[in-house]
């Protein structure tokens, strides 16, 4: 395409000469240009098109293009200097010299007076207004091709050095981008990141949260009220979370009151070696073989840590370099995916393992606080286990290639104050999360990532488009204009947004102005899993590979966001064509996407809501309505 576009570009120039009185004028890509008896190598059709946009090609090629065409015109005299001609041929074959097109003809004007070469036919009376030119041209053997007409001596230099110039400014961006295209292939390869595979856990159908069951759960904390009870109905309704998610086993026997280490660990522990099994036995690969660990859980900091068990359970070796990461917020598992890749620009052919889980059973909130309450209606079991490696000898059995990763995190009181861990007025633990706050910082953190991340994954034209919208002088088109924000889909084809609650994914839908299919894989594995905190993005991706809706070389786009304040963007471009692994949506993909319906919480606990639960004692009548159920 490249190729045919700067074709055009060279015969658009040989018209727009011809206008002007320089008839025969073409310049042919494949070719060296030759102005003013000067042969001027611009073989863009041989360039490695890979080391360069598009765009950036493009550009060159009418820079290529324009500098022999100004010179040309550049030399142009009045009509009472003398005129000479100088003739551009090449050789052709045969067959092509036929067929009528076996001589390329170049007509421009020389500022000297001296004699020049002239046609085969015609004469130039110099000192004298007259002169007579044939119309017709000397054959091919007049002027072979390897022995070119000169100039005059003080001109040629002149011509030379202004060629060699501008031979220097078209050819170095080709240098600059070959020097850096080497560097980045050869001199930092181990900076290349690869998903070989990940699992996500999915617990026994025991650990399942019903509607019933989280009625009885509310029930059993004797600190709320009835008006507590309608709050957590109301956002239960709009929350967007279905009636099939898990519970730890501690919540769901009844015992999250007083929660004890050894049932934290064992909640881990099922999370994380139940998925690093089915890890290493899906991919091949060795426990013994891993060379970088890396565990996030933000709320659960035990000693020794998350790694170390890990190390122990799979007696890995002892070089192995284990990292566990506490207090990261949402964000971690993508703050755990950034670490190894700086680790992997200083260890090649390594390979890497992210384990992502959260502890639910030992931070479940039993206060009155509105805003931390929050977390007891969306957060669920869960977590997944992902590996990486840079070597190129895995390279053809990778699903992803991490090619962008950008992280945001502002210094601000507010963005550290809208979402924090901390004790209520009663003493009870929990974290808060001030959603006003929230939503204008998340709003703010994006944007300020967006503006590093979109410049390398958008196509030039789009930027540009969006940049002049925003300029002054289109202040007024703008406002007519339909589309006001940048284009996302110009640069990438799926969207992996963090599947907090409904209000968040809207909030997505708004902002980047996305379609509901879009949207689809976030709002399902809010609906079927629930909020798994750190690991809930991988369980996205679960959903859009059990649909198959990854391709070869489409583009991924992982957004998260979590307490500090921070957010963490990533793009991930698919390498493989056969992805369609269902994972943990093996038993259920074929009920996705489901159609808009009644929520079980508000149909079977809309009765709270009414007017007369107030004047008759709530505790009592709420038992009576559940013991229906």
């Amino acid at each position: 395409m490249v190729h045919r576009l700067g074709s055009f570009v060279y015969e658009l120039f040989s018209v727009w000469g011809s206008r002007y009185g320089y008839k025969g004028v073409q310049f042919v890509l494949d070719e060296p240009l030759i102005c003013n008896s000067y042969m001027l190598p611009c073989n863009l059709s041989t360039t490695p098109t890979s080391l360069l946009s598009s765009s950036s090609i493009m550009v060159l090629t009418l820079i290529a293009a324009a500098l022999p065409v100004v010179r040309c015109f550049s030399l142009r005299q009045p009509e009472s200097t003398s005129r000479c001609s100088v003739f551009l041929s090449h050789q052709q074959s045969s067959s092509t010299r036929s067929s009528g097109e076996d001589l390329q003809r170049l007509s421009i004007l020389s500022s000297q007076g001296q004699s020049s070469y002239l046609p085969s036919r015609g004469t130039v009376h110099h000192g004298e207004h007259k002169e007579h030119v044939s119309d017709e041209f000397s054959t091919l053997d007049r002027f072979p091709s390897s022995s070119p007409p000169q100039l005059p001596g003080t001109d040629l230099k002149k011509i030379l050095m202004e060629l060699l110039i501008a031979a220097t400014i078209v050819s170095a961006p080709f240098i600059l981008f070959s020097v850096y295209y080497l560097l980045s292939k050869y001199v930092h390869s181990g900076g290349r990141c690869y998903l070989l595979s990940y699992q996500c856990y999915k617990p026994p159908d025991e650990q399942k949260m019903s509607t019933a069951n989280s009625l009885q759960i509310a029930l059993r904390n004797s600190n709320l009220v009835l008006e507590d009870y309608r709050f957590l109905q109301k956002e239960m309704v709009s929350s967007g979370i279905g009636d099939e998610t898990y519970c730890p086993r501690n919540i769901m026997e009844g015992r999250e009151a007083s929660p004890s280490l050894q049932e934290s660990l064992k909640e881990m522990d099922d999370i994380v070696f139940d998925t690093l099994d089915r890890l290493f036995a899906a991919s091949g690969i060795s426990p013994s073989q891993v060379d970088i660990l890396v565990t996030t859980a933000s709320l659960f900091a035990p000693c020794p840590s998350i790694s170390c068990r890990i190390v122990n359970r799979y007696k890995m070796k002892e070089g192995i370099k284990s990292y566990s990461l506490s207090g990261m917020g949402c964000s971690s598992s993508l703050v755990a995916v950034d670490l190894v890749r700086q680790q992997f620009k200083l260890q090649p052919n390594a390979l890497a393992v992210v384990v992502s889980a959260e502890t639910i059973g030992a931070n479940f909130y039993r206060g009155r606080d509105r805003s931390m309450m929050l977390q007891n209606v969306t957060y669920r079991t869960g977590g997944a286990s992902i590996l990486l490696t840079n070597s190129p000898a895995l390279k053809h059995s990778a699903m992803l290639e991490l090619t962008a990763l950008v992280r945001t995190h502002p210094s601000s009181d507010e963005s550290y104050e809208c979402a924090i861990e901390m004790e209520d007025e009663q003493g009870y633990r929990g974290f808060r999360v001030l959603l006003p706050k929230v939503a204008r910082v998340a709003r703010q953190c994006l944007v300020e990532n967006f503006k590093v991340l979109l410049p390398s994954v958008l196509p030039l034209w789009e930027i540009i488009r969006f940049a002049v919208q925003l300029s002054t002088p289109f202040r007024l088109l703008r406002r007519r204009s339909r589309r006001k924000r940048i284009n996302m889909k110009t640069g990438i084809d799926h969207f992996c947004l963090q599947p907090n609650t409904r209000a968040l994914i809207d909030g997505f839908k708004t902002s980047l102005e996305l379609e509901e299919d879009d949207l689809e894989p976030s709002r399902m594995t809010l609906h079927r899993f629930g909020f798994t905190s750190c690991s809930s993005l991988w369980y996205v991706l679960g959903y859009m590979e059990a649909k198959k809706r990854l391709g070869r070389g489409e583009r991924v786009l992982m957004v998260s966001m979590g307490a500090g304040y921070m957010c963490i963007t990533c793009v991930w471009k698919v390498v493989r064509d056969d992805l369609g692994d269902p994972n943990v949506w093996r038993d259920c993909i074929h009920e996705y996407p489901q159609q808009a319906s009644v929520n079980d919480f508000a149909f079977k606990f809309g009765w709270i809501q009414e007017d007369c639960v107030n004047f008759i004692r709530y505790d009592d009548y709420v038992r009576a309505q559940y013991s229906r159920y």
